[in-house]
């Protein structure tokens, strides 16, 4: 590596370290020389010049903070000399001639992919959807019958032939009101109508809130053959009933093959969780540019994380396609914001701990580096929690930053495979494939049975930029045609749902 330190944009006035700095060492990045005057983690930030008290702090080309009190050149910057410089209220305005150069670049690098679109090897279903998957899985409408349903997988994973078989367990369905309610079971609908999913058992108590009837009238059309419904209580033997009712679904799914599909039908989404200083310029900058690649050739992204746009919304509001997407934006951020407020909290304290040890310190850092997944797309629509994608390309989704909640919905909302960033890892895997993408080599190397790539090499290798995305582009397509994540491999696999609301 040529350099310890990395500077994002000609107008910031830090750098970031990509290797630990010891004090006293002198280097230079984008024709600054600096001496640092003490010691600055990887991932960290380094003053490239003094820095008045009340100055904003430049990163990404954008402010991320304003100077506490003076920083000299070389001192370390982060949460204690770094305050953010964002506000409760915010107001927005649509401009129409930054929204159009982004349409203008994206109509451009469509045409540059105009043909060129490799093809996935998928399942295809009989409304025409995908599938990346042939898994048969089982959707308990409330949280009484989970215990049931896992003796069902014990079962069927001995004794059916399948992709995978999984029961997507929580611990609602009864005793919620309301919106709160509605929402669960929307969430649990879109699980029984997913395309990774070659066979469903909808499976039910029989006296909780959300009865057995007026969820299946919700669930809608389905072909029989593949979903089935059990309700516990009407039955004499729940697991003999089962047992039955799923032989019978993988029986059809048996006659399944892949078959080859253009990448342009499918959908991807992105979550960071336990990022680090360098998330923004390693990992999320690759999915980025693979958003970028997949909706330019005719495919859907999906980014959510709401809180984690605060501070860098604007930034997507100015490429939202139309004044109606850039309306539903609008409401989607401040509807987040009021639920903040409605419970007494600060909307600008995002960063976690771990996020502060690994170098992010305001939200505004997180955010410009959290939306870097988005790429430079043109944004097609807004989802609401619940709504699956209508659009190809770049949609925005409402969601929190939590892993399980944020994934949970992402899968609800269509996407196939779920990209994670991370800079100080995790297990996590979510209702769909769920890559995992270290923003460090230390961490690839510490953890390989979590991690499935490497997007600190970007950094941290002499290999060029655009042979790692090439990697990076190929892994996603042949885990699109089967190859297992890492979360597959060790059946770390789970669904959490949003909860904003009363319990009885």
């Amino acid at each position: 590596m040529a350099n310890k330190l990395l500077r994002i944009s000609p107008l910031d006035s830090v750098a970031v370290a990509i290797q630990p700095v010891a004090k006293g060492e002198t280097l230079s990045v984008g024709g600054v020389t600096v001496t640092a005057l003490e010691d600055i983690p990887a991932g960290h930030k380094i003053a490239l010049k003094d820095i008045r008290e009340g100055e904003p702090v430049i990163k990404y080309g954008y402010q991320i903070g304003a100077a506490k009190h003076e920083i000299r050149q070389g001192e370390h910057v982060h949460t204690d000399n770094l305050h953010t410089l964002l506000s409760e209220q915010a107001a927005y305005t649509y401009h129409p001639e930054i929204a159009e150069g982004f349409k203008e670049k994206a109509a451009k690098l469509a045409d540059s992919y105009k043909g060129k679109g490799p093809s996935i090897k998928a399942y295809v279903r009989s409304d025409g959807r995908i599938g990346i998957r042939n898994e048969l899985w089982i959707v308990p409408t409330v949280g009484c019958v989970n215990r049931i349903g896992m003796k069902l997988v014990d079962w069927a994973e001995k004794n059916l032939k399948v992709d995978g078989v999984h029961i997507w367990s929580h611990p609602y369905g009864c005793s919620q009101l309301g919106e709160d309610h509605q929402a669960t079971r929307t969430i649990l609908a879109d699980l029984v109508h997913h395309p990774n999913a070659g066979g469903v058992l909808v499976l039910s108590l029989g006296c909780e809130n959300n009865t057995p009837a007026s969820f299946r009238e919700l669930v809608g059309k389905v072909d029989e053959s593949r979903v089935k419904f059990l309700v516990c209580q009407d039955v004499d033997d729940e697991l003999a009933t089962g047992k039955r009712l799923l032989g019978e679904i993988a029986g059809v799914m048996a006659k399944d093959q892949r078959q080859e599909v253009p990448m342009s039908r499918l959908t991807v989404g992105f979550k960071c969780g336990g990022s680090d200083g360098l998330s923004g310029i390693t990992a999320n900058a690759l999915v980025g540019r693979f958003s970028d690649r997949l909706t330019a050739s005719g495919g859907t992204s999906i980014l959510s994380e709401v809180p984690e746009m605060f501070g860098a919304e604007t930034l997507l509001m100015n490429r939202c396609i139309t004044p109606e997407v850039f309306e539903k934006c609008v409401k989607m951020i401040n509807d987040f914001k009021n639920y903040f407020t409605r419970y007494g909290q600060t909307i600008y304290e995002n960063p976690s701990p771990g996020n502060k040890e690994g170098g992010i310190s305001t939200l505004e850092d997180k955010s410009l580096g959290c939306t870097q997944k988005g790429g430079a797309g043109t944004v097609v629509d807004v989802l609401d929690m619940g709504e699956t994608v209508k659009v190809k390309g770049l949609n925005l989704l409402n969601g929190p930053g939590n892993d399980m909640v944020a994934t949970t919905l992402l899968s609800a909302a269509g996407a196939h495979i779920v990209l994670f960033t991370t800079g100080r890892g995790t297990p996590f895997g979510g209702v769909v494939p769920t890559l995992k993408i270290a923003s460090n080599t230390a961490l690839a190397e510490k953890k390989p049975h979590w991690i499935d790539f490497n997007a600190g090499q970007l950094v941290e290798s002499e290999k060029t930029p655009a042979a790692v995305d090439e990697d990076f582009y190929r892994l996603v397509l042949d885990t699109a045609s089967g190859r297992p994540a890492k979360n597959e491999e060790h059946s770390y696999e789970e669904i959490a749902i949003f909860k904003d609301g009363v319990t009885l």
